[in-house]
């Protein structure tokens, strides 16, 4: 689970000075330091996320943490998503999974997306709070109507699967489209899955093929056979033999297990009806992609 505090909101609280003395190395700025000594909670928890990244300052999680904590005591919601975060993964404080849950339910309740997000997710799994799906699905639902891709696609796979919720398809792509939009390479996978087979959705092959390329693109082994399966059997897109080699053996290096064994079966039979120009230049792509990823 990534956290969703982004550097950039960090960054906005920085202050031009204070960003241009990162950038040159010279360590946190003295009168950022300052006003985090005096308590001011955006100021705390920009000092907190400089050590914890590591920028211009040796990183070091527990001079992190103890200014989250400073920030989070001052009911700053961000902060407090990240010091859940910090005793979920256990950097810089004793791994908690009860402390976490703690401290995203603070931000949570003050209406942080990203908060509702990683309780939603603990209660999904059942970690360092009792599992209530119908609670995660709750959380998730706050989240996405605040347009948090990763919370859209967690509630549209808890309506595909009539966990938490009352099973529906029609939701489910619709919040997979949501985040498939925002670029989340999970969500654009399933859409793909509900055109391919018509569930939730007119099943439209065109509409798969282009859901898979995008998921395919960024590094899903399960959309890379399957858009390696549409060109094979021009399916939404014309018969194409070298680029149904590719994907083919792009997923065959990227899946594991049986998995990757279908995957190199299904590249081997393309690979008997590929001429030997096309096959070479299907390898020289395939050169190209792993130099790219």
């Amino acid at each position: 689970m990534k956290l969703l505090l982004s550097w950039w909101f960090v960054a906005g609280l920085l202050g031009t000075a204070a960003l241009a003395a990162l950038a040159q190395n010279k360590g946190i700025d003295p009168a950022l330091l300052a006003k985090a000594k005096s308590g001011d909670p955006l100021a705390q928890l920009a000092v907190g996320e400089v050590y914890i990244s590591g920028i211009a300052v040796p990183q070091d999680y527990a001079q992190g943490a103890l200014w989250m904590q400073k920030a989070a005591d001052r009911n700053l919601p961000e902060a407090q998503d990240r010091l859940g975060r910090l005793y979920e993964t256990g950097n810089g404080v004793p791994q908690d999974d009860a402390k976490a849950a703690l401290w995203y339910r603070r931000s949570a309740d003050q209406n942080l997306a990203s908060g509702q997000l990683h309780l939603g997710l603990l209660y999904d799994h059942g970690t360092g709070v009792p599992q209530d799906y119908a609670r995660a699905a709750a959380l998730y639902q706050k989240a996405a109507l605040q347009a948090l891709p990763e919370a859209q696609y967690n509630l549209g796979t808890m309506f595909e699967r009539g966990v938490g919720v009352q099973q529906d398809y029609s939701q489910a792509a619709d919040l997979y489209q949501r985040a498939a939009e925002k670029g989340n390479a999970a969500a654009q996978f399933n859409l793909g899955i509900l055109y391919d087979n018509g569930t939730g959705v007119a099943q439209n092959y065109a509409q798969a093929v282009s859901w898979y390329t995008k998921a395919a693109e960024q590094g899903v082994p399960r959309a890379q056979f399957n858009l390696g399966t549409m060109y094979a059997n021009g399916q939404g897109v014309k018969v194409n033999l070298p680029e149904a080699w590719f994907w083919f053996a792009v997923s065959a290096k990227t899946w594991s297990g049986s998995h990757q064994e279908e995957a190199a079966h299904a590249r081997d039979l393309v690979e008997q009806h590929l001429s030997a120009a096309d096959l070479e230049s299907a390898k020289q792509r395939l050169d190209r992609w792993y130099g790219a990823h």
